[in-house]
């Protein structure tokens, strides 16, 4: 409501007052993926977090055609647009009230702390390794995804080109969701995890190999599908990791961490494209390049949390 009273009377700073109260949104929503395991069992929560992302596939669809109904559907472009997303949000604010979570017990003053402390919990092998994986496939994705439509005008294809990209990366990042919390019951979490980086990988090596049209597509898909192995693993992994007496602590610590680093990555796409000057391919490459150190610290975490059992 706020941005589009910014977008009514033409202020720009009522506008991104708007935009920071979205963000205070978003950084809500990212915690349905963990609400989704509070009531589950232990083998239905990596299936529980894998349905909740796959509501993303839905919103990836429904998303730009609001877009293209709404935009131009008032005076003032967007206006349409946003009185749409408030339209949706009055709706699926009355889904909570089907939502049936039991409240956790309240902190009585000078009672000991039920479960570990957040610095205790930090040093738990398992989370620490879960929080990296989760943390180094978003921020790469979100480098790469950041970068891909200059890269693609730059290159000389159309800015319809870019959108099909995008739109394809995007359905490949929501869309095995219906099927991974099945793979990870199955296989076990850390091979998922490991699949989800080694596809990171391969996504790398396709932008590398060339600027070609398929190239773009190629990657970018494979860079949905590593995404979502390695995201929705390190939540799993995350979430099997503490109790429900814990999950207030570190539940924040993570996603702060992991958003933290998605805006790290952000800034740094940007940079590394312009770094070149105006060679467009070589800045490419650089952002494919800059995937590599992320994704030898996160394969190492995983391969010696693998071996630390045996160590033991």
């Amino acid at each position: 409501m706020i941005a589009a009273l910014g977008l009514l009377y033409g202020s720009f700073t009522l506008f991104v007052v708007g935009a920071l109260f979205t963000g205070v949104y978003m950084s809500a929503q990212g915690f349905f993926r963990f609400a989704a395991t509070d009531t589950a069992s232990d083998a239905y929560k990596p299936k529980a977090i894998s349905y909740v992302m796959a509501g993303g596939l839905l919103s990836a669809i429904i998303g730009p055609q609001l877009v293209k109904v709404t935009a131009e559907s008032m005076l003032i472009p967007f206006l349409g647009t946003y009185f749409g997303v408030i339209v949706l949000n009055l709706v699926g604010m009355w889904l909570f009230v089907f939502l049936d979570i039991p409240k956790p017990p309240v902190a009585v003053q000078g009672a000991p702390m039920e479960g570990r402390s957040r610095s205790e919990l930090l040093r738990d092998p398992i989370i620490v390794v879960a929080i990296i994986c989760a943390t180094v496939a978003y921020a790469l994705m979100n480098l790469v995804m950041t970068s891909t439509p200059l890269a693609v005008v730059g290159c000389g294809y159309q800015t319809s080109h870019a959108a099909d990209i995008v739109s394809a990366h995007v359905l490949a990042m929501y869309a095995p969701s219906f099927f991974t919390g099945h793979l990870i019951a199955r296989f076990g979490v850390q091979k998922i995890i490991a699949a989800g980086l080694l596809i990171l990988a391969g996504s790398g090596a396709v932008a590398l190999s060339g600027v070609e049209l398929q190239q773009f597509f190629i990657s970018l898909i494979l860079l949905g599908i590593g995404w979502n192995f390695a995201f929705i693993g390190g939540t799993t992994m995350l979430a099997q990791a503490h109790n429900s007496a814990e999950r207030g602590r570190i539940q924040g610590v993570n996603d702060a961490i992991v958003f933290g680093g998605v805006t790290v990555a952000s800034l740094s796409s940007g940079q590394l494209m312009n770094c070149s000057g105006s060679d467009v391919e070589t800045g490419w490459q650089l952002v494919n390049l800059a995937m590599l150190p992320f994704l030898v610290l996160a394969g190492g975490a995983l391969i010696w949390l693998a071996l630390r059992p045996r160590a033991a």
